[in-house]
């Protein structure tokens, strides 16, 4: 599945279309690398996603097209959320 799409799907990122600029600014990692909106997902891939001031670490843990809100949540697991620090 997409990235870009997973995102939305995983409500990670509410919109396709915002998880598409994110990545096309380079804000997404997928296993360490930079990812764009088209990079394929798979189970067990790790994601490390730059909202603003925070960096939110999750790793996939399924993947399907279509997702209850109250099931978005199983699709991921956060393995570690950090505040960048702003220096002054």
């Amino acid at each position: 599945m997409r990235l870009d799409k997973f995102l939305k799907n995983a409500r990670i990122i509410k919109r396709r279309t915002l998880a598409k600029q994110v990545a096309e600014q380079g804000r997404i990692k997928l296993n360490g690398n930079v990812a764009k909106a088209s990079t394929v997902v798979g189970v067990g891939d790790e994601l490390e996603i730059q909202f603003g001031q925070k960096i939110l670490g999750v790793k996939v843990n399924a993947i399907r097209d279509i997702v209850k809100k109250e099931e978005a949540e199983t699709l991921y697991t956060v393995v570690r959320e950090e505040r960048i620090e702003q220096e002054k």
